[in-house]
């Protein structure tokens, strides 16, 4: 016997949305088919739904739940001390509603309409047509309250441009408390979940943030190590260098890399180091045609002699199309230094 996803949804529940997530995630994916070839729950799927949906009442997140049911090694004890640590968690998000509500009761008897729009936005965040959600999210006065790691889950849940532009938006009012969501979201099998995630990271400004992101550039995923690199270079962080001068030469979003790349140079006084690492691309035996037209151009977004030396020496390259961007780049590279030399004062 199989049961379709509104059937679950309405019986058990679940959001439909939110059972979407967990099939996209890869936590809980139906296996059946029915008559009519539909994919549907089995048995043993929704026995694995309902042990995830046990251990989320608990405060486990869903990375660790995941862990707790998949991992032949995953000891009890662990799972204990995650929960505690959960719990610990979700013990001093409480306190600070706590602390909020204690302020709303000790004001005018009209604020309590705060509260009542607090439970109603946490409410409408699962539920709803997407345009209602994003008004709800854009309109609500109460939305600063609502837990960032809330927030966090619904983003990555999120299938909607809009609705998760508004829930990333009213992320970006928090200064912590969803990094540790977002993280957990890096490795999901979904990749657009997982680019909902580094994105998302990348707006969190704070060190936690940073440092995450720093981890991040190991990831195996490449646009989640790109996008990564871009969010710490676009903080000055030199971390990020290796894998920049990385997506130059795999062509991933490459402008954006060659630009940062220069930024980085000019806060860190290092343009003739970076010219050097990517001359030392430039002359990697075997470098695709195409990667080395797009390190030259990157060439030009760097200052100093060592990027102008090698530009030089490229205006005579056994590449024609490399030849030609030299050339263009050394010219306008000439022009500029010409354009912006202080002017000598006329001899009186």
């Amino acid at each position: 016997m199989t049961v379709l996803i509104g059937e679950v949804a309405q019986h058990a529940g679940i959001s439909t949305r939110m059972l979407r997530h967990y099939d996209a995630i890869g936590l809980v994916s139906p296996s059946g088919r029915t008559s009519g070839g539909y994919r549907a729950y089995s048995p043993d799927d929704l026995r694995r739904l309902f042990q995830v949906e046990s251990l989320r009442s608990l405060g486990l997140p869903l990375g660790d739940a995941r862990s707790a049911l998949d991992d032949p090694t995953f000891a009890p004890a662990d799972l204990v001390d995650r929960l505690i640590a959960s719990t610990q968690e979700r013990v001093a998000r409480e306190q600070e509603l706590l602390a909020r509500l204690r302020e709303v009761r000790a004001s005018e008897p009209a604020a309590w309409t705060d509260v009542l729009g607090l439970v109603a936005l946490l409410r409408g965040l699962d539920q709803g047509q997407p345009a209602h959600r994003q008004q709800l999210l854009l309109t609500a006065p109460d939305v600063a309250r609502v837990p960032a790691a809330s927030l966090a889950e619904a983003l990555l849940a999120e299938d909607d441009p809009n609705v998760a532009g508004a829930l990333q938006w009213a992320l970006g009012r928090h200064e912590d408390g969803a990094v540790h969501v977002l993280v957990a979201a890096l490795d999901a099998p979904d990749r657009d979940v997982r680019q909902r995630a580094v994105r998302a990271l990348v707006r969190v400004p704070t060190d936690e943030a940073t440092a995450a992101l720093t981890t991040t550039l190991h990831h195996p995923d490449e646009d989640v190590r790109g996008r990564a690199a871009l969010g710490l270079g676009a903080r000055g962080d030199a971390s990020a260098v290796t894998e920049l001068l990385r997506m130059v030469v795999r062509g991933d979003d490459d402008v954006a890399a060659a630009e940062t790349l220069g930024a980085l140079a000019r806060r860190h006084r290092s343009a003739d180091r970076l010219a050097r690492a990517v001359g030392d691309e430039l002359g990697r035996p075997g470098a695709p045609a195409a990667a080395r037209e797009r390190l030259t151009q990157a060439l030009a977004e760097l200052d100093g002699t060592a990027a102008g030396d090698l530009l030089t020496a490229l205006t005579d390259d056994a590449d024609p199309h490399v030849r030609r961007i030299a050339t263009y780049c050394l010219s306008a590279r000439t022009g500029l230094a010409r354009r912006t030399r202080p002017e000598r004062p006329t001899p009186r």
